[in-house]
């Protein structure tokens, strides 16, 4: 077929006037294309730029942009979790100010960070309102300064504060999947996300690794291990937020590292992504509509509360939460209970999420490649219910060591898998850029509360089973699947509804069979050709 393309860098301008039925080289165009059996929106892409085109923008975003967020996302996890290697590591005893030491300061220091991340989840709508390259850099700065100065806190009071401060430098960086829908169309998040999401399993088994190198150095150094381990691992956030300044594009029309013809091409791909009904005249008004109808409408994003869909993925994600959150920081110490020491806990902590990072790359881009995300979810979701399920029957079973350790596994690269693909069914299951950007913001709000229950579950007094926490997630990883079926169920009926309305449409002869195309008077609304994802 390369031989039915036309060359677009000589036929941009030609094209794009023709876009607004006003070019009779564009009529002509669409005529040849559907003599040819093409749709008239493929010929109609094929004017404006070739897919070898498209595809060598795609993959410049994926290596530049995609691997530069997840390397982001894993400094700021491996900030956050770091906690519970320092736990063990001798913060626990160094920073208890009071006497008789109360059990609950821990608690407290994980409690204080989630709290000020829920209250500052607003953040994610400056990336609407700050450049991205100084928003970013101003985020990863401040959380790497904060999770630095740890190291020199003297109290658990003082690491509370410390905490909060670290809570609110990451808040804002939850907004990353909807930035990148600014580059990518629909169909093409998923994955994207997942390889975004995927850093925190990474940054976690890295974690551990590096915990246990710091851990047996600082035995040796008149550093204590856990300061050393706050100090070195918070510094390379501070250092790759200098780097984050001229990486980060605002738009892909200010990506460095793309030509000047691929910034257009960047641009015009997403021309259907950004408007619905509006076409424009020439290139500098396309921009103009893009830019326009990339702002968030208030009216759709209120109109997300009113959506059960928008309510059940944010459920799932509350669920899910409670274990993504406390299952990292707690499990050193959970290990430790187990009969291991703490070098031993240190990195035995590490597989299971090295395991998960694997499995959640695996499980996103096959999910994609079938444009499926419910047995997925369902499958992951029980098998972490199940590993929580033998972790908690530990005690009456008089299961050994060992084998509660392997329970770890199927418990972590559950919850982890159910994560990154409920992030992306909400992105998938909102047919405008506001509606998704509401729904990612009542997702997080809602979802992140999740952690406040979830750094409770662990406290001393239920060592060395912690068989309350064990079962709380089981049940509420179990519920998480059955939240999946249920809607599925109820978006397979939405889906068969809006087959049924195309369909009468089509049969009254007021829709056009060509996905895009613009005639007078028959404008082709976004929803017409949406279909929920199952």
């Amino acid at each position: 077929m390369e031989g039915d393309y036309i060359d677009a860098g000589s036929s941009s301008s030609t094209t794009t006037r023709g876009r607004g039925g006003e070019g009779e080289d564009s009529d002509r165009s669409r005529s040849r294309g559907r003599g040819r059996g093409l749709s008239v929106s493929s010929v109609d892409s094929f004017l404006l730029y070739t897919p070898d085109e498209e595809n060598a923008v795609r993959r410049k975003f994926d290596r530049k942009l995609v691997l530069f967020v997840a390397l982001l996302y894993m400094l700021s996890f491996l900030d956050r979790s770091n906690i519970g290697n320092a736990r063990i590591a001798g913060m626990d005893e160094d920073l208890q100010s009071t006497s008789p030491p109360r059990d609950d300061w821990y608690e407290w220091a994980l409690t204080s960070f989630y709290i000020s991340y829920i209250a500052f989840e607003w953040m994610s709508l400056l990336w609407k309102v700050v450049p991205a390259h100084v928003y970013v850099s101003a985020l990863v700065l401040s959380w790497g300064l904060t999770a630095s100065l740890q190291a020199v806190a003297v109290s658990y009071p003082m690491l509370v504060a410390l905490r909060v401060l670290l809570g609110i430098g990451e808040a804002g960086f939850t907004g990353v999947p909807f930035y990148l829908s600014f580059f990518y169309k629909r169909h093409e998040l998923a994955f994207r996300t997942a390889i975004f999401i995927s850093a925190a399993p990474l940054a976690t088994s890295f974690a551990s690794t590096l915990a246990w190198l710091i851990v047996k150095v600082g035995q040796l150094s008149p550093i204590a291990p856990w300061r050393l381990l706050f100090l070195i691992e918070g510094f390379p956030s501070v250092i790759v937020s200098v780097i984050a300044w001229s990486t980060i594009p605002d738009s892909p029309q200010t990506a460095h590292y793309l030509t000047k013809r691929e910034k257009k091409v960047a641009r015009l791909r997403l021309r259907r992504e950004t408007t619905t009904t509006t076409s424009s005249s020439s290139s500098s008004s396309l921009s103009s509509v893009a830019g326009k109808a990339s702002r968030l409408k208030a009216r759709e994003i209120l109109s997300v509360l009113a959506d059960p869909v928008a309510w059940i993925t944010p459920a799932m994600f509350f669920l899910t939460n409670m274990a993504y959150s406390s299952l990292p920081v707690f499990l050193p110490k959970i290990l430790t209970e187990m009969g291991h020491d703490s070098l031993s806990a240190q990195a035995l902590a590490a597989p299971p999420y090295l395991l998960a990072f694997c499995v959640v790359l695996f499980t996103a881009h096959t999910s994609d490649r079938l444009a499926a995300r419910t047995g997925p979810i369902v499958f992951h979701a029980l098998s972490s219910s199940l590993g929580y399920a033998i972790l908690a029957l530990s005690r009456p079973l008089g299961l050994p060591a060992w084998l509660r350790y392997l329970a770890v596994y199927p418990a972590a690269v559950g919850f982890f898998n159910v994560v990154t693909l409920v992030i992306a069914w909400n992105i998938n299951n909102q047919p405008s850029q506001s509606r998704q950007g509401g729904g990612f913001a009542l997702m997080q709000i809602v979802g992140q509360c999740g952690p406040l229950v979830g750094t409770r579950l662990y406290p001393d007094r239920d060592a060395p089973f912690y068989t309350r926490g064990m079962w709380t997630c089981a049940s509420a990883m179990l519920t998480v699947a059955v939240l999946a079926l249920l809607l599925r169920f109820y978006l397979k009926r939405k889906n068969s509804r809006l087959d049924q309305a195309e369909k009468e449409r089509q049969e009254d002869g007021t829709m056009v069979e060509e996905e895009g195309l613009v005639f007078p008077g028959k404008r082709r609304r976004h929803a017409d050709k949406f279909r929920y994802m199952l």
